[in-house]
């Protein structure tokens, strides 16, 4: 489903780059997660993903005018009738976003790619390659992630990046479990079989500290 960018953004389709420059601070101040707790979290985020988009393809001269295009054709809120191009619009998207360094655009992006073939493991993995560069995300990249590696259970690469988004969730359990998927797979791999070492010392460290901590109370 096409959204209509200048409606997100509140600006006229004639407004100036600046104008939608300026509107867009505003909406990022009124609309910043961290404002909010809870459920108006949740929904501040989705805002906030969305005014990015709307902000990164009408800065662009060459997306916006694309854009424009898409509404004089009448195709915007409506439907694609193609699933396949609607995936392959959405993983372009992504890549290019994730090139540019912009995790926020290309985690949209690659999310609705899932939407469109929630079969193909490639899109949940590079959702969860773009999730994990913001820290809120971590716990999308965890599910995406592991729905990669469940779509494609002998690809060694997914459960090594699952490892390795499950540590940075602290998740280590779960961590330790791809890693170990990894070599089952793949076979030896001493980056892989130190990580898992590193974090079953971490785990016995914090299982000792809340032992002790418990006699010295």
């Amino acid at each position: 489903m096409a959204k209509d960018f200048y409606t997100i953004l509140g600006v006229d389709r004639n407004a100036s780059t600046d104008a939608i420059r300026r509107r867009f601070l505003e909406l990022t101040r009124e609309k910043h997660p961290d404002r909010f707790q809870g459920d108006a979290k949740v929904e501040a985020e989705t805002a906030f993903q969305e005014i990015t988009q709307a902000f990164n393809v009408l800065s662009n001269p060459m997306q916006r005018r694309e854009h424009d295009q898409e509404i004089a054709q009448g195709t915007v809120g409506q439907s694609k009738a193609d699933p396949s191009q609607l995936f392959k619009a959405y993983m372009q998207r992504g890549v290019r976003a994730f090139k540019a360094k912009n995790a926020i655009e290309a985690a949209d992006n690659f999310r609705r790619a899932t939407e469109a073939d929630p079969r193909s493991a490639l899109a949940w993995h590079h959702l969860a390659r773009a999730c994990r560069e913001v820290d809120r995300y971590l716990p999308q990249a965890c599910e995406a992630i592991a729905k990669a590696c469940e779509l494609e259970p002998m690809k060694v690469s997914y459960h090594q990046l699952a490892g390795q988004i499950h540590a940075m969730a602290n998740r280590p359990e779960d961590a330790i479990r791809f890693y170990r998927d990894a070599l089952r797979w793949g076979g030896e791999d001493p980056v892989i079989e130190q990580a898992i070492q590193r974090l079953e010392a971490g785990k016995k460290k914090s299982l000792l500290g809340g032992i002790f901590g418990k006699i010295e109370r």
